[in-house]
């Protein structure tokens, strides 16, 4: 078995017993088989969105500086610190980017091997790479799925309302909104640059979402281990164009146990951030920055997933 197979047969943490009947082929073609839809996304969002794509290839004026732990340029910065709270077993490890934009477009999303699709994988290092990233950090996983509204870099991908999203305007502002209400047209519309789709919101107005430890994220299979203590990633908003990004490292004991949802939500609430979303975590939590890993994966290593939030450098 190939190592993209392998990676996603394990995605999400899905575990399936395939038998030798027509479940397996089901199985097989539902979660495993790569299923192109978009053969060249760089290609495809140049031609649907010429601005957009400019956005990308665009440069500073000043040579950006980059050290171990800074990045700055005339309209980005980030600044990456690790954390450590608790001792022994109950010791909890993450690592916090904190980005601040002159442009909210110069927050990217790219999608592996350049595909759209479900089941296209790759590691985060690798489509970072690709797109000529500084910093990057697993999305939300949208090639595990069939549903949610997928808009990335200003341009429609998927329309199939289904959950509690997160919308990235071109002015800077940043939303949660639920995908049944609206339709990707109506939010491009009105400015959406990207959003995810998973979930669920875990800060609301500068406090934790009650009860969002017994919140299930998905109805896929293998995606009903989420609660508990969890290696974890999420996204804050401090203000416009003023964002935190947190990877809890966990399933080790002594270094970092993971985090409940709502111990997520606390960190968020710490750092400042007045809404906080969940995106894909356990193995996929990774934070990427300058051409290294920053943090410690729970496989022992980077996970395939099949997209990233990136700044490119």
């Amino acid at each position: 078995m190939n190592k993209r197979l392998k990676h996603s047969l394990i995605a999400g943490g899905l575990v399936v017993a395939l038998s030798a009947t027509g479940g397996t082929v089901w199985a097989l073609e539902r979660f495993v088989v790569p299923h192109v839809v978009v053969d060249d996304v760089a290609a495809y969002e140049a031609a649907q969105n010429p601005t957009a794509s400019a956005t990308e290839s665009a440069t500073t004026s000043a040579p950006a500086e980059v050290t171990d732990t800074t990045y700055t340029s005339d309209d980005a910065s980030i600044e990456i610190t690790t954390h450590t709270q608790g001792t022994g077993d109950d010791t909890v490890t993450y690592y916090v980017a904190d980005v601040e934009l002159g442009d909210a477009t110069r927050l990217r999303s790219a999608f592996a091997q350049n595909q759209f699709g479900e089941n296209i994988t790759d590691l985060v290092s690798n489509i970072a790479t690709d797109n000529g990233a500084v910093f990057a950090v697993n999305g939300d996983y949208y090639g595990f799925r069939d549903s949610g509204i997928v808009i990335r870099n200003g341009v429609v991908y998927r329309d199939q309302g289904a959950r509690e999203g997160l919308v990235f305007y071109e002015d800077g502002s940043v939303a949660v909104y639920d995908e049944t209400e609206t339709t990707a047209a109506e939010l491009l519309a009105d400015g959406a640059w990207n959003t995810l789709s998973f979930g669920p919101a875990i800060v609301e107005d500068g406090a934790a979402v009650a009860g969002i430890d017994d919140v299930e994220i998905d109805t896929n299979i293998g995606n009903h281990s989420i609660q508990g203590e969890q290696p974890r990633t999420a996204i804050g908003v401090i203000g416009d164009n003023h964002l935190v990004i947190v990877v809890v490292d966990g399933r080790d004991t002594g270094y970092s146990r993971g985090v409940t949802m709502t111990e997520l939500a606390d960190i968020m609430v710490s750092l400042g951030a007045t809404t906080a979303y969940n995106l894909d975590g356990g193995g996929s939590s990774e934070m990427w920055f300058n051409g290294e890993v920053v943090n410690q994966p729970s496989n022992g290593g980077e996970r395939a997933t099949s997209d990233i939030l990136y700044l490119a450098g």
